[in-house]
């Protein structure tokens, strides 16, 4: 008996030692093995639900590690505002994004998900983290070693919240600024937005010289993964509408629209965004001609393609009309993750039973896996699943705030310097008796940042997160002895009656995304005209417009001495004055065409009927001037 006894144990340690050694072995974990060996076989091991659970991404208020166990859950991300808590920490993030991991590590196969987010002028959801200009800004630097170094701080303000996935660049060329998101845009000019695509390797890491075109490509855990967006033609909307319909030929959409997506792929991008808009009527989530037949098998794209926010909800009209179609379009299409984001249970039983019913094949079902596993393995996420805390010290340190500063510098656009060049208004004497600050946008980080910062809308104030006004930074510029008055929107006796040396007048436009973002009068948000008429009308002035586009200016140009395009400059308000007061010369050069007046619109360099205010690539220089 005690024979018997000695037997069975040993069989059982046996076992789990076979067990345990087969584990140890399994090629999928094995960093060594090559990479579609290691995609082959965890995908022979994975069922079904296993492989749409890996298509399905969800937002972070409805996941929780049982969910992410249950139901295998691929990818989460966290739409425009949505935190662990109000002004959240880098280790509230990584405590967040790592009970969820640990919930996908302990499924039968321990897949790791990605998390991701809107980063799209910096970690912009996270409470203090630097904010870097939008889009628009940066493509009016004209530098592309820039915005690399931009991608490459961004991605460590990333992972220092532990999340591993942007969802940027924005790589649509805006030909409308009527478009709520042509602060999103680079350029209206393909080149500007081709060259900026410099950001993917700051993002991502420099991909290797002898890497097959296609591939994606990941430096490991100080780098996240990037995704060009929104494939394709959302910047060419009738009157700039958010979503609506692009109608162009084929030949149009390929020589404006495409060209940044050749250099997002040959630069290793490892996912694609696409569009909500429609091309000719076609709902690009349906497209199956862009996205398989042209993007995975013309350019060779071998990353993965995610829908946006209930993008595919959206393919029929009214949304979300009949979600089985819906599923079935955009898979067919060729879309492999879904950003469902909220309902997962729907979408989950769905494509199952398109599946199960032969309506969608097992082997579409199967490049999508391929493809995001091969995203997943080639990160290194199977190896480094879980955040590093080491790392937390990056969000919104000094060395990026200075580098977004630099930014701000070589973003501003001088359209206008004195009635004569003999007499310019700029640089600014840092020592004057008294000079007036006023306009709505001169003392509001909020309205400084724009869209897409900390709340998907932007905010207001200045408590919103850790930054400098312009305002502030003015006083933290001047001479001692300058007096330095604020008053937002003084009237015009005020103005004429109190003696000021000169003013500097901020305005522009209100915090904005999306479609509520979509405008078509361009106008200066009230007071602002009045502002300006008002102080510019009693004493010299310098007017800087906080804006995401061009807007109406040319009624006030005559009254205005000085005209300084500063975009949406983000937290690192000195960056403005650094400029102002001739630390440093303006540089940039418009990004868009500075229309007359709305009626010209659209109107793009090139176009028969161009007329502008100030054309693309117009902006005055300035010497830097140290000694005032």
């Amino acid at each position: 008996m005690v024979k018997v006894s000695i037997f069975v144990v040993w069989l059982m340690l046996l076992h789990c030692w076979i067990a345990t050694s087969e584990a140890k072995y399994l090629k999928y974990k094995d960093p060594k093995q090559p990479l579609n060996v290691r995609i082959k076989d965890l995908m022979d091991r994975m069922t079904l639900e296993e492989k749409i659970g890996q298509m399905t991404q969800i937002e972070r208020k409805v996941a929780s590690a049982e969910i992410m166990k249950n139901y295998y859950i691929g990818s989460v991300l966290s739409g425009g505002g949505s935190v662990p808590k109000p002004q959240a920490s880098a280790e509230d993030w990584m405590n967040m994004v790592n009970d969820l991991q640990k919930g996908s590590l302990s499924t039968r196969l321990g897949i790791p998900m990605i998390y991701g987010i809107d980063a799209v002028h910096g970690n912009n959801n996270v409470y203090n983290a630097t904010i870097f200009p939008h889009n628009v800004g940066l493509g009016a630097t004209r530098d592309p070693k820039l915005v690399r170094r931009i991608g490459a701080a961004t991605a460590l303000e990333i992972r220092a919240t532990g999340v591993q996935y942007a969802f940027a660049p924005c790589i649509a060329v805006c030909r409308d600024p009527r478009w709520g998101r042509c602060y999103e845009s680079y350029s209206e000019d393909h080149r500007v937005v081709q060259a900026m695509t410099e950001i993917i390797p700051g993002l991502q890491g420099e991909i290797p010289a002898n890497s097959p075109k296609g591939v994606p490509f990941v430096a490991g855990k100080r780098k996240v993964i990037a995704s060009a967006k929104h494939y394709v033609g959302d910047g060419g909307t009738i009157k700039g509408i958010n979503e609506n319909n692009t109608v162009i030929s084929r030949h149009g959409l390929l020589s404006i629209h495409m060209p940044a997506y050749y250099n997002a792929i040959a630069k290793g991008v490892s996912t694609i965004m696409v569009s909500y808009s429609s091309w000719n009527g076609e709902k690009m989530h349906a497209n199956r001609n862009l996205i398989t037949d042209f993007l995975k098998n013309s350019l060779r794209f071998r990353g993965f393609v995610i829908s946006d926010w209930k993008g595919i909800d959206k393919i029929t009209t009214p949304t979300h009309a009949n979600y089985t179609y819906s599923i079935y379009a955009a898979i067919t299409a060729g879309v492999d993750m879904v950003m469902v984001p909220l309902n997962y249970t729907e979408f989950i039983d769905g494509l199952t039973l398109l599946v199960e019913s032969n309506a969608i094949p097992m082997s579409r079902i199967d490049d999508a896996v391929r493809r995001i596993l091969r995203v997943k393995f080639v990160m290194g996420l199977f190896e480094n699943p879980l955040a590093d805390h080491s790392l937390v010290h990056h969000l919104g340190k000094k060395k990026h705030r200075d580098l977004a500063r630099e930014a701000v510098r070589k973003s501003l656009v001088l359209l206008k310097n004195g009635e004569n060049p003999n007499q310019p208004l700029l640089p600014l004497p840092k020592r004057a008796s008294k000079i007036l600050v006023a306009g709505s946008h001169a003392d509001n980080l909020g309205y400084q940042c724009g869209g897409w910062t900390i709340e998907w809308q932007g905010v207001t104030g200045n408590n919103v997160t850790k930054g400098t006004t312009i305002l502030s930074a003015i006083k933290n510029t001047v001479h001692k002895d300058t007096e330095v008055v604020y008053k937002e929107n003084p009237d015009l006796d005020y103005v004429k009656s109190n003696n000021f040396s000169y003013a500097i007048v901020v305005v522009g436009e209100k915090p904005y995304a999306e479609t509520n973002g979509d405008s078509l009068n361009l106008t200066i948000s009230t007071p602002g005209p009045e502002t300006i008429n008002n102080v510019c009308g009693g004493v010299k002035c310098v007017t800087v417009i906080i804006s995401g586009r061009p807007v109406v200016i040319q009624p006030y140009v005559d009254k205005i001495e000085a005209l300084v395009a500063a975009w949406l400059p983000g937290t690192e308000g000195e960056g403005v004055i650094d400029v102002l007061f001739g630390d440093y010369g303006f540089m940039g050069k418009l990004p868009r065409t500075w229309f007359k007046n709305v009626d010209q619109l659209p109107m793009n360099i090139g176009d028969s009927h161009y007329d502008p205010l100030f054309p693309f690539g117009f902006g005055l220089k300035t010497k830097p001037h140290k000694a005032n």
